[in-house]
């Protein structure tokens, strides 16, 4: 594609803008496309994909867009079907996908949410099933049961649903800096599969069953007609019938905490709270939702390495830049992601004043619409503060001292993770918005929002790349001494560890640091915040996946770049493994009893 010939500039800049939003949308998604087609990929060519999504959740930022917003919808549409991969396109949460993209439900309850498809051509799609969700820093870990999970596919089956794709099934890392705002580096730790692809039970084991249950019935449910009655107050049978005699049951109680018995083809039944049970025959149970046969495992942490001797570590102290240590300068407050281009997590801001007015218990009045700050005055650390995933903003005020004369303030900003979403991404503020100077006597006031300010972007040590094996000469680096961590800022400390033995999957502790990153054999594998708290008074992650191969057998490079405190002479290297369930017969259902009264 030419752009000049599809953007020229004899349309008006709003305009032109759009029509480059287009153009480079369409150039991305073609060349996916026939990357997928240069392989065979596609369910038209024999490959395994069978279907294409354009879009993701548009529809929550559509309106903020007005007229421009319902037009983009319909040309992304047009452009992905005009790619003719041979398989359906959708739209995840859109409810105005134009024909013939199939408009999909997102979330954890889409058998009672969805609207179902636009069209009476289209096949009722869930795309995203959340087997929990993502964890920020600062709160716990959602967790969702596997009877709940259960409960609601069979639901969204036994309303026409034909495909269900849950997220995540397999839990991950967030390595590097890839993680979102606030987001954790471990990602969907409890799904079915956990971060480490262990497997989560009972929640692994009992969806297992019920899609066996429901895969038994796929004749039926494919070729049936569908019809529902209700039985009871808060009670509802689903059914699938074939002219040739076919019959499949989902018999549903919606009543959160007693049991309810019901009447179904001359039989009775027993339904558990909150349950659904899948008949067949419309005779005989074969799977309840509510009735988990799999037996909880649980994970098995062990301590394979301790580094826990100084002589192990050595150590590098970052230098906090002054005004003059600077190259970019501005007149205002720049914003951080523009200015630092994803390049890094950190910004900082330096100025230099004269202090030269009766300030009496001076203050460092600070708003930020970042995510952390830190303060130095004269080179000397005098506070931090941060906000968390629920706010867009927050302050921080330090009492300070100031010399006679010239001072020098740097204040470094730091982001954990870019915006995941919204309207207006590009137009979003991040940094300080507003740096004051307060006094006790009212009238006094330093305010350096609008001043000379110089900016260094990124950590010396990120610029250096010390992280790496060929790098680490580029600074000197010193004996690892232990002193007061709370006031120990930005240090880079290294050390070396062979690989445990064994395969099971292997982890840092870093339960003894603060905040920063990590780094094994120059890869990055993540942020850690272990010193933001949940509301329980405990860290939202300590474990930090170290996939074995970024591991050589021995000779590893350990590099940490830590942001106040924290005490490396406790971290440890663990692996870690889940315990093995008692014997259970594959589920297969001429072995399973069938109960005939009761579910």
């Amino acid at each position: 594609m030419n752009r000049s010939r599809k953007c020229n500039n004899d349309v008006s800049a709003p305009l032109l803008q759009d029509c480059f939003i287009q153009f480079y949308m369409q150039n991305f998604t073609t060349k996916i496309v026939n990357l997928m087609k240069s392989e065979g990929l596609y369910a038209s060519q024999g490959g395994p994909i069978i279907l294409s999504q354009i879009e993701n959740e548009y529809q929550n930022v559509e309106a903020a867009f007005g007229e421009k917003g319902r037009s983009y919808v319909r040309w992304a549409a047009k452009m992905a079907v005009e790619l003719q991969t041979g398989v359906p396109w959708v739209m995840c949460k859109q409810t105005d996908a134009p024909d013939p993209v199939i408009n999909t439900c997102n979330g954890m309850r889409c058998g009672e949410t969805f609207g179902g498809p636009n069209s009476p051509n289209k096949p009722s799609l869930w795309t995203e099933d959340w087997t929990s969700f993502y964890q920020v820093y600062g709160e716990e870990p959602y967790l969702r049961s596997a009877e709940d999970l259960a409960f609601h596919a069979a639901l969204f089956i036994a309303r026409n649903g034909s495909y269900i794709n849950y997220y995540m099934y397999h839990g991950g890392t967030n390595f590097g800096r890839t993680s979102s705002a606030y987001v954790i580096t471990g990602y969907y730790d409890q799904g079915p599969l956990d971060e480490y692809g262990l497997l989560r039970q009972p929640k692994w084991g009992h969806l297992k069953q019920l899609h066996a249950a429901i895969k038994n019935c796929s004749k039926t449910l494919l070729e049936g007609v569908p019809s529902n009655f209700s039985l009871g107050q808060l009670q509802q049978a689903y059914t699938f019938t074939e002219a040739g005699g076919g019959c499949v049951a989902f018999l549903i109680n919606n009543d959160q905490r007693k049991n309810a018995t019901v009447q179904f083809q001359n039989q009775s039944f027993v339904l558990l709270p909150k349950s659904i049970s899948i008949l067949p025959d419309c005779q005989n149970v074969i799977f309840n939702t509510a009735k988990v046969k799999t037996k909880p495992n649980k994970r098995i942490i062990k301590a394979k390495l301790k580094f826990d001797s100084e002589d192990i570590w050595e150590e590098f102290k970052e230098a906090t830049p002054n005004f003059d240590d600077t190259s970019l300068k501005s007149n205002r407050l720049l914003e951080q992601m523009n200015t630092t281009k994803d390049e890094s997590d950190y910004l900082w801001y330096t100025l230099r004043f004269q202090h030269n007015i009766s300030c009496t218990e001076p203050v460092l009045a600070v708003k930020s619409l970042a995510h952390v700050a830190h303060a130095f005055i004269n080179s000397k650390f005098v506070g931090n503060a941060h906000g968390n995933h629920s706010v867009k903003g927050f302050s921080m005020e330090n009492p300070i001292t100031l010399d006679e004369g010239m001072n020098n303030i740097s204040l470094l900003s730091v982001m954990v993770g870019l915006p995941d979403s919204g309207a207006f991404l590009e137009s979003r503020y991040a940094g300080f918005n507003s740096v004051e100077i307060h006094c006790t006597e009212k009238e006094n006031l330093y305010n350096f929002t609008k001043y000379a300010w110089g900016y260094q972007v990124g950590l010396l040590g990120e610029k250096l790349q010390i992280y790496k094996e060929e790098n680490l000469a580029t600074v000197e680096w010193s004996k690892f001494k232990l002193g007061d961590s709370s006031n120990q800022t930005f240090i880079w400390y290294k050390s070396v560890f062979d690989e445990p033995g064994g395969d099971d999957p292997v982890a840092l502790n870093l339960s003894s640091m603060g905040k920063g990153e990590t780094w094994i054999n120059g890869q990055s594998i993540g942020r850690y915040w272990v010193s933001f708290h949940t509301p329980k008074g405990k860290p939202s992650q300590t474990l930090y996946h170290v996939p074995r191969s970024f591991l050589k057998k021995s000779e590893n490079l350990l590099v940490l770049v830590e942001e106040i405190g924290g005490n490396p002479l406790q971290i440890t290297l663990d692996t870690i493994r889940v315990t093995s369930l008692q014997h259970e017969d594959d589920f297969s259902f001429h072995q399973l009893p069938v109960p005939q009264q009761s579910t």
